[in-house]
């Protein structure tokens, strides 16, 4: 009996603590990663660290003179010498640490082996980013960061740039429009792609930008955010009415920085300039950001009188890609699939488009489409993506570079109450008035009166 009572008082607590870290492992990653998995793996880094370097490859012969100070000191067997570690630095979601590496290494000898120092170390995932010659940055992930998306507190934002996904590495993945001017979104139905579009706009609505909506399917996917948009079409007919108005808005632009530009030969040539961003602030208008959601409607035509129309949108949309970028205004493309196959002029519309984003598609063409002429590495990423994971997507850009990336959920509604919140920002573009949505007044009926507190008690005589 006492046996058993020992037993049940140690090894109870025991089973209750394994029982309680495989749940919060389970349902609550980050809480579990902060209290067991950062000091288990901090331990398993620190005491294997030259051994793993060594089995890894990563290693290199001593110099000269170390060899002969270990010789003279200790008398052992000289040993191949790791890069240098530096201080390990936990954060919420892993460990990063720097290291120098060897003469005659690279970062790409230490990103080869990448997936065997995750297994080495316990952890999710281990990502290599240089940092300058001869040093790089481990970042090591402790979880899965994709499956729960928390973005994080602290982002670098700024005026057209948005936080939007959270990368596999842990870091945000942030929009930034004057890196990268014009962008293609491509995704199946329910991948994600209107949550990335929620939160452009909401992220936009912040900042002192005219936000441009076309939207051919009647205007389901933006007309709930006409508070805050300064031009919105809901068919391919408006369409061709607002673009040439946006191609007519960027020649007036480009007139005020020619006018700008013929000034005297004395002046200095920090007051020269090829852009409205080199425009004094009083003078500079306010950046124009055109989102252009199923962008397969403006191509599909069903007579031959709609052919005319298509190809003058079409031309007026590469003409606002290409000369779009110095006058301010911006476009972001989404839509199913964007090939050839749509008509002319959609493969040199999507020459222009720097930035790639593709959610899950239904086929690999869409993604080759998208991330082909690229990243050719890319397109059995974005194929692998599950329908389970709604909002997960493959980031990429003309650089070649690619990442994972995933929207955190932000409901339909909450993104109308942010809209309506920034309606007062509304910038004032004289062209784009004649486009702005009409955002219906709420009925007085509907408004709901709250009962008083306190009941009032009939009078009496």
């Amino acid at each position: 009996m006492t046996d058993l009572t020992t037993l049940l008082e140690v090894g109870g607590p025991l089973v209750a603590l394994g029982g309680g870290a495989a749940y919060a492992r389970t349902k609550y990653p980050a809480a579990y990663w902060s209290t067991v998995g950062l000091p288990i793996s901090v331990v398993r880094l620190l005491g294997s660290y030259g051994s793993v370097m060594e089995a890894c490859g990563l290693t290199v012969a001593p110099s000269r003179w170390r060899a002969l100070a270990v010789k003279a000191t200790t008398r052992r067997e000289v040993r191949p010498v790791p890069p240098r570690r530096g201080i390990i630095r936990p954060t919420s979601t892993g460990l990063r640490l720097r290291l120098r590496l060897a003469p005659g290494q690279e970062p790409a000898d230490v990103a080869a082996s990448a997936e065997r120092l995750r297994h080495a170390w316990g952890v999710h995932a281990v990502y290599v980013t240089p940092v300058k010659p001869g040093v790089i940055e481990l970042r090591l992930v402790g979880f899965d960061v994709l499956r729960r998306v928390r973005m994080p507190r602290k982002l670098d934002a700024g005026l057209l740039r948005v936080p939007v996904a959270l990368r596999e590495d842990a870091t945000p993945f942030v929009r930034d429009y004057r890196t990268i001017p014009h962008q293609l979104t491509l995704g199946a139905t329910r991948s994600g792609k209107s949550m990335y579009l929620r939160h452009l706009i909401t992220g936009l609505a912040r900042q002192p930008v005219a936000l441009v909506g076309i939207d051919c399917k009647r205007g389901v996917e933006l007309a709930p955010f006409a508070d805050r948009l300064s031009a919105l079409a809901t068919d391919p007919e408006q369409a061709a009415e607002l673009l040439p108005v946006l191609v007519k808005e960027m020649e007036d632009r480009y007139d005020l920085i020619k006018a700008r530009q013929n000034i005297a030969p004395g002046t200095p040539a920090e007051k020269i300039t090829s852009d409205i961003w080199g425009l004094p602030e009083s003078e500079r208008p306010v950046p124009v950001v055109v989102f252009v959601d199923e962008v397969a409607e403006l191509f599909l035509v069903t007579t031959k009188k709609d052919e005319e129309r298509r190809d003058e949108m079409v031309t007026q949309l590469i003409r606002l890609a290409q000369l779009g970028r110095a006058a301010g205004i911006y476009l972001e493309v989404c839509g199913q699939r964007f090939g050839a196959e749509l008509g002319k002029g959609a493969t040199m519309l999507r020459a222009q488009l720097t930035g790639r984003v593709c959610h899950r598609v239904n086929d690999e063409a869409s993604a080759k489409m998208a991330l082909g002429d690229i990243a050719p590495e890319a397109v059995a990423a974005a194929c692998a993506i599950a329908p389970e994971r709604p909002g997960l997507a493959v980031a990429g850009d003309t650089s070649g570079g690619w990442s994972r990336i995933r929207t955190p959920c932000l409901s339909l509604g909450d993104a109308a109450r942010i809209c309506q919140e920034s309606a007062h920002l509304v910038p004032d573009v004289p062209a784009l008035k004649p486009f702005r949505p009409d955002v219906p007044d709420v009925p007085a009926g509907s408004v709901e009166i709250p009962m008083p507190v306190v009941q009032p008690l009939p009078a009496t005589d």
